[in-house]
């Protein structure tokens, strides 16, 4: 059995740096290296913002750090979270955060990530139920990090509609076109992006991928760029994840009226 997580917001500095140690292991950075560090931490707790850690038996394991966006009053946006696997404590700490939103008034809470990894995908899209809005181009610049470095640091902008539900798994719709797909480790772009209902696979292991294979790595990145970026720009919609492997998106049909 589990051992129950205990979940609390973190104030104090001893606690940050405790925090930024735990992302510099998670994200295999160097010392110094966490992706906020404890005083940025420090003043976002003091302010009134999210920061809030994951325990077991006492044990920092899971850590996440948001502040209010825009529009005001409405939305949080979550710059980090991280924990260590097994534990279930990256689930526990959105649903934490979740709460804690609510509880200030607030409908949405937004955050990026790498749309090339399955399994972030999966729990974004199914067992939470947000959804991509944007994509973001070479949003965080160059990343030196064990899990990014070497790759540019596309991200998708995720909007988690608080009132939303675990979604079911999507499936693939009648008619559906693959718009990008995995052939032997490389992606192919398909032929018809002006279809309705599109699939976007992304390969099954991008983070090995980046070790073993860079140059295949590299042309995932360009071809979800072109393929999923270029979808999203134009107004399509993300509506789910099919087979934890592909993206399901669709294209909205605007209407106009004369009179």
């Amino acid at each position: 059995m589990n051992t129950p997580l205990t979940l609390r917001e973190l104030h104090a500095i001893d606690e940050l740096e405790a925090v930024a140690a735990l992302f510099e292991e998670i994200w295999g950075s160097p010392p110094g290296g966490s992706p906020v560090n404890p005083e940025l931490m420090r003043a976002f707790s003091h302010s009134g913002n999210y920061v809030a850690g994951a325990y077991e038996n006492g044990r920092l394991i899971g850590a996440s750090v948001g502040f209010f966006a825009a529009p005001a009053g409405d939305v949080l946006h979550s710059h980090v979270t991280g924990a260590l696997p097994g534990r279930a404590a990256g689930l526990a700490l959105k649903l934490h955060q979740r709460d804690w939103a609510l509880a200030r008034g607030l409908t949405r809470i937004t955050w990026t990530y790498d749309p090339l990894i399955r399994r972030n995908a999966y729990f974004n899209l199914t067992k939470l139920g947000a959804r991509p809005v944007e994509y973001l181009p070479r949003f965080y610049g160059e990343m030196a990090d064990a899990i990014n470095d070497g790759d540019e640091s596309d991200r998708a902008l995720i909007s988690w509609d608080l009132a939303a539900h675990p979604a079911p798994a999507a499936t693939a719709p009648a008619g559906a076109v693959t718009a990008l797909a995995d052939r032997d480790g490389r992606p192919v772009v398909g032929r018809d992006l002006d279809a309705p209902v599109l699939l976007v696979e992304v390969p099954a292991d991008i983070e090995g991928m980046r070790r073993t294979d860079p140059g295949a790595a590299k042309d995932w990145r360009l071809a979800l760029r072109e393929v999923l970026g270029g979808l999203l720009a134009e107004g399509a919609r993300v509506t789910g994840l099919h087979d934890r492997t592909r993206y399901v998106v669709e294209r909205t049909t605007s209407l106009s009226s004369t009179g």
